[in-house]
């Protein structure tokens, strides 16, 4: 919410003998002509009433009313967090909070009592949120027209002239904020006080441009030119003041964007354009790219009404997305579309996309560092365990080679043109699952993703891995490599079985070319892949194949603690709670 600097007052010309009778005492000001006093119905008076009101939509997100305010500090209860509001910079906590579920309701509970604020200035002691909800009721709704003008404010210290019936001077008085100037502005309403502001008076913007104004007549144009002029953000989501036009339109064509999540008229068609890549050209231009590779070409426009910002789409073919679309979130990474009778698309950006794929740039990010099997997906059956440990390197002749046991298995692979799209190609022995037709689908810096032709549930999605780019990669392969390491603990968190002992007397040692090399008690020999690597955290990959007990090791560990000495790892379910701990410890 804005600050507002605000207000100035005069009076009509009878009632003051009150105030006469008490001062003894007048104030030498040159008494100012009598067009300058501020009179009791005056379009003047009723303008700088409207700028002394409180506005109360700066925290809306709280109190869902744009004509009651909050009086901070208050504890508010957001999805189960206790948080505890001291500014209006909080309020950016509750947002993000909301922002970060897409498919549940945003909920605050308000611990109470807490004081409320009223628009006239008043305070009024809330006990519980029914007679919060009560109070609301006596606002406007989200971006209906209200009195208040939140545009313009007054630069603060201001002052007024008081008269007499003979036009005298009597007193000077004094404002420093919006409350003083309302409840001063009331008096003039009344007839109670007759007065004049004296000039010259700073008038701040909404974009924190300043005008000074040395006359009632420049005041009124100043404040009629500007109480329109911005939009006063009075709905109930914090933030959306950014919904300036200029803005909407350089979030939306800054970078491609990509399809979230995806409803038209109550039905659920995520399915259908899950991943379709968007980009909106400043020509006014919309393109949609398919997951197989169509392309559909349409147009966007864009406004910012008094109900929001709204983006209408336009296409041939792609009609499901024809719609005017009101932006009802907004921010650089992501923006929630919706329209009434269950239409709701959320789209993320994305600036790494390549939304022109080409066979050229395939292979040129191909050949780039290694790339490791993230997910292995044919017919519905999950096969990417058998690629822990086990990246693949891609080179210019053709050639692929992936690393098993510290040692390069040799194939090769072509990238093909196919269905408006092209295909990648993969041939190795022993290795079926990549033996199908890759077509790309998402194409990106450090990610690749294929589904395979003619497959139903099959895709692919390879990573990036440039060991040498990351100084915490370096340091655990340092750390790996330097020591002969043993199994310190493991541990099942559900049911609390410690299967340490399982372990007792196997060394293990972890070889630069990415072998593991385990020897057992009898001096026998279990032969294994791992990979240390990045993934919005920092894990280990071990693969020990099928030789009991090291076969249940087979994972991407989560690194929890990481010293020269020991390294901790877990096992964590969907949820990010911990299943399974493995502690590796040198070997003394």
């Amino acid at each position: 919410m804005r600050t507002h600097l605000k207000r100035l007052f005069f009076v009509p010309f009878f009632a003051l003998f009150i105030l006469t009778s008490c001062q003894n005492d007048v104030t030498d000001i040159t008494p100012p002509n009598a067009s300058e006093a501020l009179l009791a119905e005056s379009q003047l008076t009723e303008d700088i009433n409207a700028t002394a009101i409180m506005d109360g939509s700066y925290d809306n997100i709280i109190d869902h009313a744009s004509c009651l305010s909050v009086e901070l500090p208050i504890t508010v209860i957001v999805h189960g967090l206790e948080i505890h509001i001291d500014s209006p910079e909080d309020f950016k906590v509750i947002e993000r909070i909301f922002k970060e579920f897409d498919n549940d309701e945003d909920v605050l509970d308000i611990v109470f009592p807490i004081t409320i604020i009223k628009a006239n200035h008043d305070e009024v002691v809330i006990e519980n949120m029914e007679a919060l909800r009560a109070l609301a009721q006596e606002c406007n709704g989200e971006n209906e027209p209200d009195e208040d003008i939140e545009c313009i404010d007054f630069v603060y210290p201001l002052t007024f002239s008081i008269y007499n019936a003979d036009f005298q001077v009597i007193e000077t008085v004094n404002i420093e904020n919006d409350t003083q100037l309302y409840r001063f502005i009331q008096r003039v309403k009344k007839s109670e006080v007759f007065a004049s502001l004296n000039f010259p008076v700073t008038m701040k913007l909404a974009d924190g441009t300043e005008i000074v104004v040395n006359s009632n007549a420049q005041l009124q144009q100043t404040i009629e030119d500007a109480k329109n002029a911005c939009d006063e953000d009075d709905d109930n989501d914090y933030g959306d003041d950014d919904f300036t036009l200029e803005r909407l339109n350089t979030v939306l064509t800054s970078c491609p964007w990509v399809v979230y999540e995806f409803e038209r008229n109550q039905d659920d068609l995520i399915e259908v354009y899950h991943e379709y890549a968007i980009v909106f050209k400043e020509d006014g231009v919309v393109k949609v790219k398919a997951r197989n590779g169509d392309m559909y070409t349409g147009t966007w426009t864009s406004e910012v009404t008094d109900t929001g910002a709204l983006i209408s789409l336009q296409f041939d073919m792609l009609t499901d997305f024809n719609l005017q679309w009101h932006v009802y979130d907004l921010d650089d990474g992501r923006i929630k579309l919706f329209q009434e009778g269950g239409n709701r698309i959320i789209l993320k950006k994305n600036c790494d996309i390549i939304f022109d794929i080409t066979k050229e740039r395939i292979e040129n990010y191909l050949q780039e560092c290694l790339w490791r099997v993230a997910r292995l997906e044919v017919d519905g059956t999950d096969n990417e365990a058998d690629y822990i440990g086990t990246p693949l390197k891609f080179f210019a002749d053709n050639i692929v080679k992936i690393r098993v046991n510290g040692e390069f298995v040799q194939g090769t692979y072509q990238v093909v043109p196919a269905n408006n799209g092209f295909v990648l190609q993969i041939t190795l022995d022993g290795r079926p699952n990549l033996q199908l037709e890759w077509f790309v689908t998402v194409l990106e810096a450090d990610r690749i993703k294929l589904e395979a032709l003619g497959q139903t549930n099959s895709e692919m999605v390879l990573r990036r891995f440039c060991p040498m780019d990351d100084a915490d990669i370096n340091y655990i392969n340092d750390v790996l490599i330097s020591s002969t390491w043993e199994v310190a603990k493991y541990y099942i968190v559900d049911g609390e079985v410690n299967n340490t002992e399982n372990y007792l007397g196997y060394n293990i040692e972890f070889l630069e070319s990415g072998y593991i090399k385990v020897t057992d008690p009898n001096n026998g020999l279990i032969d294994g892949s791992w990979l240390a690597y990045r993934n919005e955290g920092l894990y280990l990959g071990m693969n020990y194949g099928i030789e009991p007990p090291f076969q249940v090791l087979n994972h991407r560990w989560k690194i929890a603690q990481v010293s020269e000495t020991r390294i901790e790892l877990h096992d964590l379910d969907t949820n990010g709670n911990v299943e399974r701990i493995l502690v590796l410890e040198i070997k003394v």
